[in-house]
């Protein structure tokens, strides 16, 4: 009687498990692209009805988008986040801007004179957008991924530490962008919780709080848009120190993030 109870037993529990691992693995998918774009920052992240972008690289990288946008058959991005005014992450907004519909634009609130940001304004007047300049933080959802940006808490000299900051959460993953924010900025977001999945700051390159910003987010993953020449020794060592699995643009090309809700799966171009 013993032996049927514990078989009856260990038929319910694997049964539960199949239903368990059904319900987890129910959820649509949720992917960030990771766009080789040189030392830029380009992310696109989508779900079956929902698309963000955050940042464009350099001039040239709108068409880069464009092409993934089409063969992802997506018509229209709902946030568009420009993390601050420098080259190499707002280059490419006016290409994407001027050739897909773009229905929110969320950007930081100081001033920049290029002539990137020039044909970035002017696309924006052209199809009537007003961008949001972001002086606090906001919060919206999209097809159950919960998006947070944070807007910098204090003016400051250097732009970098203007970035706005983006964590994505869905279910039990999640995914921190931090732009090019260097020491004064990691100061600010230094207890914005753990992440599974982390853009590294200021394209890899050497920065004094990093280790103790790593020790707080605890990523296991983590994504270095980059060059080979800027892609800091001292980053490498840390990441490798905190056990954090890495990828960088410079030596992986194109790399795509896809959550399940429950874990995250990482490809590479290379």
């Amino acid at each position: 009687m013993k032996k049927i109870i514990l078989f009856i037993m260990s038929v319910f529990t694997a049964v539960l498990s199949v239903g368990c691992e059904k319900e987890v693995n129910q959820y649509p998918k949720f992917t960030v692209e990771f766009l080789d774009v040189g030392k830029a920052d380009c992310m696109v992240m989508y779900t079956e009805n929902s698309t963000v972008i955050i940042d464009c690289g350099e001039k040239g990288d709108g068409k880069k988008i464009l092409e993934l946008l089409e063969e992802k058959e997506i018509e229209s991005v709902d946030y568009l986040i420009i993390t601050h005014y420098d080259k190499d992450h707002v280059g490419g907004a006016a290409k994407v801007i001027n050739n897909i519909e773009v229905k929110n634009v969320l950007a930081p609130d100081y001033e920049e004179n290029s002539d990137e940001m020039d044909k970035y304004i002017k696309a924006l007047d052209s199809k009537n957008i007003t961008p949001v300049r972001m002086t606090e933080n906001i919060s919206f959802t999209l097809d159950n991924v919960q998006y947070t940006v944070y807007a910098p808490e204090k003016t400051y000299d250097n732009d970098n530490d203007f970035s706005l900051v983006t964590k994505a959460v869905y279910h039990d993953t999640s995914f921190l962008f931090t732009g090019d924010a260097m020491y004064k900025r990691l100061e600010e977001i230094m207890d914005i919780g753990k992440c599974t999945f982390l853009k590294v700051p200021y394209h890899a390159r050497k920065i004094e709080n990093l280790g103790e910003f790593l020790d707080n987010v605890k990523p296991q993953y983590a994504v270095a848009c980059t060059s080979e020449d800027e892609f800091s020794g001292n980053t490498k060592k840390l990441l490798e120190k905190s056990d954090i699995k890495y990828y960088a643009t410079c030596f992986n090309g194109n790399i795509t993030a896809v959550s399940d809700g429950n874990k995250i799966d990482v490809l590479s171009e290379k």
